[in-house]
């Protein structure tokens, strides 16, 4: 009979929870159940209204009417879902999907999953046993996972280790990336690097920078770009894609999201040739033992790949940027993130009573955002985080700002930028 580990990741992360989500959650600060939206306003089910900073939508394209009409019309040629892992049967708009995705991201191969974890799940455990034929592997493989890297990556260190070492290191941290590399040459290792090119929470990490220190060590990035897509790059292929100059390098895979900017549902991954796809489609055991994305989702998905290929991703893009722009400038780049490649903005404070005080100010000024405690982020913390859209409206984002002014005016105040010390 096998011994409980007391120690295992969940109990600690059990025993180290306060009750501060539970409570947020009881006054309607977070976890609220919308009834209606129009925009950025909601209605939840206590029949109250509030624009909300917390949709990672931030191109608005979910309530495109070419969306819309497409997922009706899917569902009227096919049902709601064809229930068959695809290798057996899909739905038309799966190849169109890939298609339009692998001419956004510039003859690049594209496979879609039904998420961006699944992507992970599906993916990582072939590149990390070579079987990938553009990634070779040809040394026992050191994964490295970034700190910032989200939790989805995370959660899958068992599965990694069943291919090769596991370190946790800090990408943005030139002695820790340095250490890892000497280590993994030292041993004779190759190294893959996984990272998010967007941090969830906070932070932006310089890709090109990264897939170049790895290309001269002999090995591999794996960027989670779920939070850069659409939002910038040509065609919204996204901040990765974009800061490669719209190139995939021969050591680098891309996992992205549907979900958020593109305005669908699901996740796909970019990699360099069409063998690369035959590998994935064939062993990947998230796509071969599981189903497509359900069909009006899947039709939506190509109407906003279509529109990615047109100047109106553009004109959502400068949008977007511009309310991020105001809202830096009012708040006097005060906030994590401020300035940076990020749709996300976030106030740090020193414990959770303040942070919670801060998110009930907010909610009865009619705001609503996503207030955040351990283990989300560093124990006893409380972080505010505020996403932005190009549907928010100038006067949304100044009732914002003067909201956070009142709140620094009552004595709680956030960390500054620089005093936020990271956790590794």
């Amino acid at each position: 009979m096998n011994q409980r580990n007391e120690q295992d990741w969940m109990t600690i992360r059990k025993s180290r929870t306060t009750s501060i989500l539970s409570q947020a959650i009881k006054e309607d600060l977070t976890g609220f159940t919308v009834t209606e939206r129009i925009d950025k306003k909601i209605t939840t089910d206590k029949g109250k209204t509030f624009t909300e900073f917390v949709s990672c939508s931030y191109l608005g394209l979910e309530n495109h009417p070419a969306l819309i009409e497409a997922a009706k019309q899917a569902m009227n040629k096919t049902g709601i879902h064809l229930s068959s892992s695809r290798g057996a049967m899909c739905p038309q708009y799966l190849q169109q999907l890939e298609e339009l995705l692998s001419e956004i991201y510039r003859g690049n191969s594209v496979v879609v999953f039904t998420s961006t974890s699944n992507v992970h799940l599906g993916v990582l455990p072939l590149l990390g046993s070579g079987s990938l034929p553009s990634y070779a592997i040809t040394r026992p493989v050191h994964w490295l996972i970034d700190k910032t890297a989200h939790a989805s990556m995370q959660i899958l260190r068992g599965i990694l280790e069943q291919f090769g070492l596991v370190s946790r290191i800090d990408s943005s941290d030139e002695e820790s990336i340095q250490q890892a590399l000497q280590d993994c040459k030292r041993n004779n290792r190759t190294p893959i690097l996984l990272i998010d090119g967007i941090g969830s929470m906070t932070g932006v990490l310089p890709v090109a920078e990264l897939s170049n220190k790895l290309s001269a060590a002999g090995g591999y990035v794996y960027v989670d770009d779920a939070h850069g897509i659409s939002i910038v790059g040509n065609h919204g292929s996204g901040y990765c894609f974009s800061s490669l100059d719209h190139q995939l390098p021969e050591n680098l895979i891309i996992a992205s999201s549907l979900s958020k900017a593109f305005g669908g549902s699901g996740g796909f991954v970019v990699v360099k040739d069409t063998k690369d796809v035959e590998v994935i489609t064939t062993l990947a055991n998230t796509l071969v033992f599981g189903h497509s994305i359900m069909v009006p989702m899947l039709a939506a998905n190509v109407a906003s790949a279509k529109i990615h290929l047109t100047t109106e991703i553009q004109t959502r893009q400068k949008k977007l940027w511009k309310n991020i722009k105001l809202f830096d400038s009012l708040s006097q780049n005060s906030l994590m993130n401020a300035g940076a490649i990020s749709p996300i903005r976030g106030a740090m404070f020193e414990n959770e009573a303040d942070g919670f005080e801060a998110a009930r100010i907010l909610h009865n000024k009619g705001i609503l955002l996503f207030p955040v405690f351990y283990p989300f982020i560093s124990e006893g913390k409380a972080m505010l985080r505020f996403a932005f859209s190009c549907e928010h409206k100038e006067i949304e984002i100044i009732q914002l700002s003067e909201s956070l002014t009142e709140i620094k005016d009552k004595g709680l105040s956030w960390l500054k930028p620089e005093e936020i010390i990271p956790q590794v």
